[in-house]
């Protein structure tokens, strides 16, 4: 045998079955939203490592700053050397072509 409800109660029932509905429709949603966000998570965390390994197979990544400003100023000064050392022979014309 059915009971019959209220009006109040049958509101009452309606409304909670409605909110169900939709709180299970948003769960869904929000796992669908979750499994999305993980994928990102996953993807970001691998972009990360991979750019760590790039980093640390820089070359000289493992000298500090200083060592590596004077590593750059000896190698300023060979540069340096190196150009005098051209200029004065390219003034010696010492590289003369053989005439045929």
């Amino acid at each position: 045998m059915a009971t019959l409800m209220e009006p109040r109660e049958k509101r009452l029932y309606l409304s909670l079955s409605w909110q169900s509905d939709h709180c299970s429709m948003g769960m869904k949603s929000m796992d669908k939203d979750s499994m999305d966000v993980n994928q990102e998570l996953t993807k970001l965390k691998t972009k990360i490592q991979e750019t760590r390994e790039k980093i640390l197979a820089m070359p000289e990544i493992e000298s500090s700053p200083g060592e590596q400003q004077e590593q750059l100023k000896t190698m300023r000064e060979k540069v340096d050397t190196k150009t005098q050392l051209l200029q004065k022979y390219k003034g010696l014309c010492v590289f003369d072509s053989p005439k045929s």
